[in-house]
């Protein structure tokens, strides 16, 4: 269990179980919760993923939608309060798709999490498990969130890679 003022990245891939892990991770804490939200619902589908999270989190979350400016929604996290960050693949993506400069935003944002003012729990895909994409943009994707995901697992305390819905700490 993350204590106060520790980091703990939860890595998995699609469908492995991340989130509802971190949720459980986070409500161990004193509530209320902050949930950072950096999902969009680009199409329908998106929209129902997003719906089905949004129901199954009490009404003990505070949820703050941040797709792209995650330094000032961390910033308005109360100081000692549990806070959980879903997602930062997705969270790359919509900054790769504003056109800012990757690896200038991952690194503000690494040293942002690596410095947090209470349980910190930060959800991210680890992608780099399947095959090499056919695209440059998909790799120049899968590289930078390699790379992302790197930099925060340094910074953080912990990291849980969930395989098939089991957590399996790497650190």
């Amino acid at each position: 269990m993350p204590d106060s003022g520790r980091l703990t990245l939860v890595l998995g891939g699609a469908r492995s179980g991340k989130s509802t892990y971190a949720e459980n991770l986070v409500a161990r804490h004193p509530g209320p919760w902050r949930y950072i939200a950096t999902a969009q619902a680009f199409d329908e589908e998106m929209h129902m993923r997003i719906g089905a999270h949004r129901a199954r989190r009490s009404e003990q979350w505070r949820t703050a939608e941040a797709p792209v400016d995650l330094e000032q929604a961390l910033d308005a996290v109360p100081a000692g309060q549990a806070l959980l960050l879903d997602c930062l693949t997705l969270w790359l993506s919509n900054v790769m798709l504003a056109g800012r400069p990757v690896e200038t935003e991952c690194d503000r944002l690494a040293a942002k999490l690596g410095a947090p003012r209470g349980p910190w729990v930060v959800v991210s895909n680890e992608v780099g498990f399947g095959i090499v994409p056919d695209n440059a943009l998909a790799r120049r994707f899968r590289d930078a969130a390699g790379r992302l995901n790197q930099q925060i697992a340094a910074a953080a305390d912990e990291v849980v890679l969930m395989v098939a819905g089991l957590p399996m700490k790497v650190k």
